[in-house]
């Protein structure tokens, strides 16, 4: 059984294929989808399609994209809504610094204090990364949260074994099945297995089988995991199994069967 430790249930391209998207997952091995926002106005619609499907779990956090339009009173109903019923995790939160013209200040602003609501209610983070990975680590150690997941992840070795350090996880998908990804795949092989977790950022960043233009799903997490396991000459067997135990080490609240 697997684990997509990062899917927008919600995302427009979906439309209202939402029954259909978990019935598929289901049916391909997947017990748990943790669903994230992305901003304040996407808190109630991603905690109505896990209220309707209990096989997803919500995070909650203000993307570092969608920080220009937010509010500092949208810090405080992320609070109100922690203190209703606690996520498996805050996030997607993090730093973009890949497209210019994002206020990278106001990006910094609302990820710390994002990570200091995850320190106060004692929860991990998921964590959107791209051209930041250095001052998102500086943040971590400003802010020692509990643990988390580096969504994503594309850095160096180096700084993944910083994050490790720090107690996170690395969330591998669809990126590592491309051929031409070397450095990622060398990193897949050879990081400590006990470091990584599984994911589709579904609908984005299609595995490679798909055509152009078709949209990632949940259900593609066992051919990503088999491209981790002939990565590392392992059954996919062990790396279900193995992969399992790291979310639940990552996300101590998200309900899950070994």
């Amino acid at each position: 059984m697997f684990i997509d430790t990062h899917c927008h249930l919600d995302a427009d391209e979906f439309g209202d294929t939402q029954d259909d998207i978990v019935r598929t997952a289901l049916h391909a091995g997947v017990q748990r989808i943790v669903v994230p926002s992305v901003s304040r106005a996407n808190f109630d619609t991603v905690r109505e399609l896990c209220q309707r499907f209990p096989a997803c779990s919500p995070a909650y956090g203000i993307h570092p994209m969608y920080t220009d339009d937010a509010l500092p009173h949208d810090l405080a109903a992320l609070r109100d809504l922690l203190q209703q019923k606690r996520p498996v995790a805050i996030g997607e939160i993090g730093l973009d610094f890949f497209i210019d013209h994002f206020d990278r200040a106001r990006q910094e602003y609302f990820f710390a204090e994002q990570l200091k609501l995850a320190k106060e209610f004692d929860l991990p983070v998921l964590l959107h990364i791209r051209r930041a990975q250095d001052v998102i680590l500086k943040h971590l150690r400003q802010h020692r949260v509990v643990g988390g997941i580096a969504h994503a992840f594309n850095g160096s070795r180096q700084q993944a074994d910083e994050f490790i350090k720090l107690g996170l996880k690395l969330g591998f998908g669809g990126a590592m099945t491309y051929s031409r990804a070397t450095k990622l795949r060398e990193l897949a092989a050879t990081l400590p297995l006990e470091s990584i977790v599984l994911e589709t950022d579904a609908p984005d960043i299609p595995p490679d089988f798909l055509e152009r233009g078709q949209s990632n799903k949940p259900e593609y997490i066992a051919c990503i995991a088999q491209t981790l396991a002939d990565l590392r000459g392992m059954s996919i067997e062990e790396i279900a199994r193995i992969t399992t135990e790291n979310v639940s080490s990552a996300l101590p609240e998200l309900p899950v069967t070994h």
